[in-house]
């Protein structure tokens, strides 16, 4: 027995549906590809139904199942013989481990899916939006789609991230809404296409360490942290190493000199090679 809000899964189904069509008329996804749920309450979801071209889906059609993937109801008339997506395990274990998660994406973005076969990463700042809206956005080890090893593939690093990108497969993006996660695919697959368009151009600059701990700062002030402890990892210039130990900020100031630019990269760059403190 359900006990979510009627007029609310209404709504839900009806965004989950022009979640979809966004994806669709975007070329985010093609043919039956992609996936959309919303969480209705504690334990039951609304997914969409495997085998259904996403951009033109009807609201009935979605399915509502349990946190063990089971379809639960008595169903409508238009989703009585449809089933689950196939990758209802990867969905619902980005439920398991986010309780914060109210909706999930998964689609296929053609430039973040070329990147991760060349090996390219996102994870490099480039961007000051990315770092802002999506934070670090790491790429999952490839696993065969439509399997129990995607949901194992995501179950540590979606802890910590609104964003993945999966290996040869497409994209994981979370959010307070489908719409919400919509928005982050949306925001990846821009980043992911400006990063392509770099390497055509023989490759760019990230951004210095100083500009990533100040959009961090701000990223934390924003709220766009799960939880103030929330700490995301990368080996590239150390700055968030520096906010995992709950270092105070070495930003320089606006009119601060460029002799203490230079003295503030260098001990960034000294503590990650060194692991000491400077």
């Amino acid at each position: 027995m359900t006990t979510h809000n009627t007029k609310k899964e209404q709504e839900l189904r009806e965004e989950i549906v022009q979640v979809g069509k966004l994806l669709y008329d975007k070329g985010l996804i093609v043919a039956t590809d992609g996936n959309i749920s919303a969480r209705l309450d504690n334990n039951t979801i609304l997914i969409t139904p495997s085998g259904l071209c996403k951009g033109l889906m009807a609201p009935d059609q979605l399915i509502i199942i349990n946190l063990d993937g089971h379809k639960i109801g008595s169903g409508t008339a238009a989703n009585q013989h449809l089933k689950p997506t196939s990758e209802t395990a990867m969905h619902l274990e980005a439920y398991k481990q986010r309780p914060d998660v109210l909706g999930v994406v998964h689609a296929h973005p053609p430039h973040a899916i070329t990147l991760s076969i060349a090996g390219i990463t996102l994870a490099d700042c480039m961007l000051p939006e990315a770092i802002m809206f999506l934070g670090l956005t790491p790429t999952t080890p490839y696993s065969t789609p439509s399997s129990e090893e995607n949901a194992r593939a995501i179950r540590e690093v979606i802890v910590g991230h609104d964003a993945l990108v999966l290996q040869r497969h497409g994209s994981l993006t979370v959010g307070n809404s489908p719409l919400n996660a919509f928005h982050r695919t949306e925001t990846l697959e821009q980043v992911a296409r400006i990063t392509f368009m770099l390497h055509q151009m023989g490759g760019g600059q990230a951004l210095p360490p100083f500009q990533v701990e100040k959009l961090i700062k701000i990223r934390q002030d924003l709220g766009l942290n799960r939880t103030a402890d929330e700490v995301e990892f990368c080996d590239i210039c150390g700055v968030c190493h520096l906010y995992g130990q709950h270092a105070q900020p070495t930003t320089p100031s606006s009119n601060g000199s460029e002799t203490d630019l230079v003295h503030t990269i260098t001990e960034l760059v000294m503590q990650q090679l060194t692991g000491k403190q400077f």
